[in-house]
């Protein structure tokens, strides 16, 4: 059996971004894992993660913040339209999905791109050769975002939690959820825990 990942997060949460390396690394190790990267759409324009967060996320992991995203860091922040479009990529082109969330992620979190409208996705979609049709850049959650919510519920109930960023490692019969945090330092030290749970 191909082992499987499922990646809940959200684009504009910090502990989202610090977990990202993981996935890059066991994408590397294990180039043939088939790897769901689910948008969670946490973030609806009413709250942000704040400072704090950004500081601890930045002081226990590998990842780097910069200064136009901390400098509004208390902001309310709004992934609806990244979620949508990244509920479209994973039904349409799901094999370029991590490379989008990298580079969503790098403009975000270093760069300070909101993507609040369609105009902050264009620099992307051209770089992805992607075309996503209008209405993902709408203000409401879109269908296949929608049902993305739903399939995302449904491993909550598996996995008794609805925290996220998260991570649940299915190979054959059995399913695991990854401690993420306990390798935030050190990516590459998550490959050989994945090892193991798959002998």
């Amino acid at each position: 059996m191909i082992p499987e990942l499922y990646f809940i997060y959200d684009s504009h949460c910090p502990w989202s971004y610090a977990t990202l390396p993981l996935l890059n690394a066991l994408e590397k190790a294990y180039p043939e894992m088939i790897i769901h990267v689910w948008h969670c759409a946490h973030y609806d324009g009413s709250d942000s993660a704040g400072y704090k967060q950004v500081d601890d996320a930045s002081r226990q992991s590998s990842v780097k913040f910069g200064q136009e995203h901390i400098r509004f860091a208390d902001s309310p922040k709004d992934s609806t339209m990244t979620a949508n479009l990244m509920a479209w990529l994973q039904n349409k082109q799901p094999e370029k999905s991590l490379a989008v969330l990298n580079a969503l992620q790098k403009e975000h979190f270093i760069k300070g791109n909101a993507f609040g409208c369609k105009h902050d996705f264009n620099a992307l979609i051209e770089q992805f050769k992607l075309s996503p049709p209008n209405k993902i850049f709408r203000e409401e959650l879109s269908d296949e975002a929608l049902y993305t919510q739903s399939d995302i519920q449904e491993l909550r109930e598996f996995m008794g939690t609805n925290a996220f960023p998260a991570l649940l490692l299915a190979s054959g019969d059995n399913a695991v959820l990854l401690n993420h945090s306990a390798y935030l330092a050190d990516p590459d030290a998550i490959v050989e825990a994945v090892k193991q749970e798959i002998k």
